[in-house]
């Protein structure tokens, strides 16, 4: 059982029974954290490893050449492919695609347990 506050200012809980709007939103808030701390390992290890770059080349010809922007750019499509399904376009993996794989699961365990 959940327990959710009834009131800010004072620790009373009441008991709540999860709904499918609220564990769906629950999962979204996941995602979007998730998002974020990709977004955020994403910024700080390419803020590192450019530094270091930065720092290694001999001159600023050298810094400004692909290959010193390589894991940014490969890393950076997935990022945008994260944050797509999390915001965005989600075509293939959409609420309406897990509750169909849900019920599908749930008929094909329901079939198997009918077998035994």
């Amino acid at each position: 059982m959940i327990k959710k506050p009834t009131d800010f200012y004072t620790n009373s809980f009441e008991v709540m029974k999860p709904d499918d709007d609220y564990i769906y939103a629950e999962k979204r808030v996941k995602k979007i954290k998730g998002f974020y701390t990709h977004v955020f390992v994403y910024v700080f290890i390419n803020v590192i490893a450019l530094v270091f770059s930065y720092y290694k080349a001999k001159n600023s010809a050298d810094f400004w050449k692909l290959q010193t922007f390589w894991m940014a750019f490969s890393w950076g499509i997935g990022l945008v492919a994260h944050g797509l399904s999390v915001f965005g376009f989600n075509y293939f993996f959409s609420r309406e695609w897990e509750e169909r794989k849900i019920r599908k699961i749930i008929e094909e365990e329901k079939k198997r347990q009918n077998w035994e």
